[in-house]
C-alpha cells in the first residue's frame, strides 16, 4: 500500500487540482468525526448530544459540511465527462453516458454494496438468534443512516451530463434556476402547506449545491466571488434562521418539526453558499501545503479508503459502545465533565476499529479496469435510478426487524430492507450491462 501511494503521488500531474481531493478527504472526515462526537450513548439508548446540550447548535454551521462534498463532486464530475467527451469524440451521447455511469458508480456501489450485503447477513444472523433488542437493535436500524448520502450522490451522477449542458450554456443561470427552484418549494410548503412538495428540495437544493462545482470547473469563483459567496449565504442563511420557520441546526435533530436536513431547505442551500465561499477562500495556502510530498501521499491514501470508512465508521462506533457496555465500562451521563473527559478515548477506540475495518473491506474500493463499449444511455439510466431509490430506501428502513417485515415511507411508497437491497443489486447490473454494452471480450 505505501509503496502504491507513493508511485500514485509521484505520478500526480502537474495541472491536477490537489485542494479538491483535500476537500474530498477532509468533508468525508468532518461526518464521520461529528458523528462519533453527537452520539450520545447511554444504557437506555441513543440520543444526539446537541438536543442535551442546544447551546452547540451553531457548531453545526461550521462542522456541516456535506455541501463541500457535494461541491467537489460537481467539480470531478464535470472534469470526467468531459474527458470521456475527448476520448470517444466519434462516439454515441448514449455510450459516453453509460460510459460515465458505469465508471463512476462501480466504485461508490462496490464498496456500498459489500457493506449491505455484510450487514444484511448479520442482521438475519442477529434476529434468528433472537437478538435485535437494546444497543443492537439501534445499531440494526441506525447503521444504515449514512447511505442517504450514497443516494444523492448516485442522482447527482445521473443528472450531471444535462445539468453540465445547462451551465455551459447559461453559467450562473443555471445555478440561480436551481436555487429559485428550491426557494419555490419551501414557499409551497411553508407559507401554502402543500403536501409532500419538500421532498422536491432533495434534487433541487443538492444539485444546485453540485453545479457550484461546474462553476469552480470552468474559474467563475475566482477574484472576489468566494467572499461575496461566503458572505451573502452566511448573512442569508442567518436571516432565515432568524425570521423564518428554519431551525438553527443543520443537521437534524430528533423530534424537530422542521429539519434543514430532511428534507433539504433553502437555509441549508445558503449555508451551503457560505461553506463553499469560505474553503474557496483558503485555497491558496491549501495548495502551498499540498505542494509539499508528504502532505500530498497523506491526502492520496487518505483518498483511496475514504468511502470505504465512511461506510464503517458508525459499524465502528457501535462497537466500541458494545464492547463498553459487555464489560461493564461506566458510560457517563452525556454532556457531564466525565463524557467530555472520556470522548478521546471513545473516540480513538472508534478511530482504531474503523482502521481495522477499512484494511479488511478496501479492496473493494479500488476501481476495477474496463474496456470501452458502445453502451446503452436510457438502460443506464434506468439502472441508476433503482441504485438511488434502493439505497435512499435502506437508508431509512435500516436492518431492525426485518424478520417482522418492517418497512419506511420513502416519501409516499413502503420499502423493505430486502426491497430495497434488491432494487440497488438490480440498478447495478443494469448500469453495468449498459456500461458494456453488446461488445464480447471485455473486462469485466
Amino acid at each position: 500500500m505505501g509503496s502504491s501511494v507513493r508511485e500514485l503521488a509521484g505520478a500526480t500531474p502537474a495541472t491536477r487540482d490537489r485542494y479538491v481531493d483535500l476537500l474530498r478527504v477532509a468533508s468525508l472526515a468532518a461526518v464521520v468525526l461529528g458523528h462519533w462526537l453527537m452520539a450520545a450513548v447511554t444504557p437506555d439508548g441513543v440520543g444526539n448530544l446537541l438536543a442535551v446540550v442546544p447551546a452547540l447548535q451553531p457548531l453545526t454551521w461550521l462542522l456541516q459540511v456535506m455541501p463541500v462534498f457535494f461541491f467537489v463532486g460537481g467539480f470531478s464530475h464535470a472534469l470526467s465527462y468531459r474527458s470521456l467527451l475527448r476520448k470517444r469524440p466519434g462516439g454515441s451521447t448514449d455510450s459516453v453516458y453509460s460510459a460515465f455511469l458505469r465508471a463512476r458508480l462501480q466504485r461508490l456501489l462496490r464498496p456500498t454494496m459489500v457493506f449491505v450485503l455484510v450487514w444484511g447477513a448479520a442482521a438475519l444472523l442477529v434476529q434468528l438468534l433472537g437478538g435485535g433488542g437494546g444497543l443492537s437493535g439501534v445499531t440494526l436500524r441506525m447503521v444504515t443512516q449514512p447511505l442517504w448520502f450514497i443516494g444523492i450522490y448516485l442522482a447527482m451522477v445521473a443528472f450531471t451530463p444535462p445539468l453540465l449542458r445547462l451551465h455551459e450554456r447559461y453559467g450562473w443561470g443555471a445555478f440561480a434556476a436551481l436555487a429559485g427552484a428550491a426557494a419555490a418549494v419551501d414557499a409551497l410548503r411553508f407559507a401554502a402547506g402543500v403536501p409532500y412538495v419538500e421532498f422536491l428540495n432533495f434534487a433541487f437544493v443538492w444539485l444546485a449545491v453540485h453545479q457550484l462545482g461546474f462553476l469552480r470547473a470552468d474559474g467563475h469563483l475566482r477574484l472576489r466571488r468566494p467572499a461575496l459567496l461566503a458572505g451573502g449565504g452566511l448573512v442569508t442563511a442567518a436571516a432565515l434562521v432568524a425570521f423564518g420557520p428554519y431551525p438553527l441546526s443543520m443537521v437534524g435533530m430528533p423530534g424537530e418539526k422542521v429539519s434543514n436536513m430532511a428534507p433539504p431547505t433553502l437555509a441549508l442551500l445558503c449555508h451551503g453558499l457560505w461553506l463553499v465561499g469560505a474553503v474557496e477562500l483558503l485555497r491558496a495556502p491549501a495548495a502551498r501545503l499540498l505542494e509539499r510530498p508528504r502532505a500530498w501521499r497523506t491526502v492520496v491514501a487518505a483518498n483511496g479508503v475514504a468511502m470505504t470508512a465512511f461506510l464503517w465508521h458508525l459499524t465502528a462506533m457501535f462497537g466500541v459502545y458494545g464492547a463498553m457496555l459487555a464489560l461493564d465500562a461506566p458510560l457517563p451521563e452525556p454532556a457531564s465533565a466525565a463524557w467530555w473527559a472520556q470522548a478521546p478515548l471513545r473516540i480513538a477506540l472508534a478511530a482504531a476499529l474503523t482502521a481495522g475495518l477499512v484494511a479488511a473491506f478496501r479492496t473493494f474500493e479500488r476501481p476495477v479496469p474496463t474496456a470501452p463499449a458502445a453502451g446503452h444511455g436510457p438502460l443506464a439510466a434506468l439502472g441508476a435510478t433503482l441504485c438511488l431509490l434502493g439505497v435512499l430506501g435502506l437508508s431509512m428502513v435500516g436492518f431492525g426487524g426485518l424478520l417482522e417485515g418492517r418497512t419506511a415511507l420513502l416519501i409516499a411508497i413502503p420499502v423493505s430492507a430486502p426491497g430495497a437491497v434488491a432494487m440497488t443489486l438490480c440498478g447495478w447490473l443494469l448500469v453495468e450491462r449498459a456500461g458494456r454494452g453488446p461488445g464480447r471480450g471485455q473486462r469485466p
